[in-house]
């Protein structure tokens, strides 16, 4: 599994980048509208899928967590498609969606971290943003008839840290390649 990473930390980077612009964009434009935020959400939803469909395809076979980052990938492909073909959805639905698509991938990096800490110390930015998917989940789940404009701020400020997590996550990874790559070079 830290062999897949190593070789897609870049997809990493790409996740951490989309939800960073993702939260970004929701603190910009708050008054935006729910057919507008059904569609960040779809857009969102689908590339992060995608991203991590295509690390765990990449994995060779065999791989410890090839079928969970699979399976989280296409939640969230499944998430981003059935948001854009039933965007009349209620706010309500939405946010249910959203908290249920953040409670499984949270506990889903979470198993996976648990996994990394076979072949890597300090996994725990991947278990923070796992926690933190979780969390987030479970507060939309307890506070549904939120304002609007709160429940953007609260997935902006979700997506920016998630995003950040991933990011520094990434650069871990990429360290641990750099290091790899190095001592093949001296053997």
């Amino acid at each position: 599994m830290l062999d897949t990473l190593k070789k897609g930390w870049w997809l990493l980077v790409l996740r951490g980048v989309c939800a960073l612009l993702f939260g970004i964009l929701a603190f910009v434009w708050p008054g935006i509208t729910l057919a507008a935020l059904v569609l960040l959400f779809g857009a969102y939803a689908l590339v992060n899928g995608l991203f991590t469909a295509s690390m765990g395809l990449r994995a060779p076979s065999g791989t410890t967590g090839k079928g969970m980052l699979i399976f989280l990938g296409l939640l969230g492909i499944a998430a981003g498609v059935l948001t854009f073909f039933y965007p009349g959805i209620t706010a309500l639905t939405l946010l249910v969606l959203i908290a249920w698509w953040a409670i499984v991938t949270g506990i889903m990096e979470i198993a996976v971290a648990i996994k990394l800490r076979k072949e890597m110390t300090n996994e725990w930015f991947l278990i923070l943003s796992g926690a933190l998917s979780v969390v987030f989940g479970i507060l939309l789940i307890a506070r549904p008839g939120a304002g609007a404009l709160s429940v953007i701020w609260i997935i902006g400020a979700y997506a920016i840290l998630f995003g950040i997590f991933l990011l520094a996550l990434a650069v871990k990874i990429k360290g641990f390649a750099a290091q790899a790559h190095g001592a093949r070079r001296m053997a």
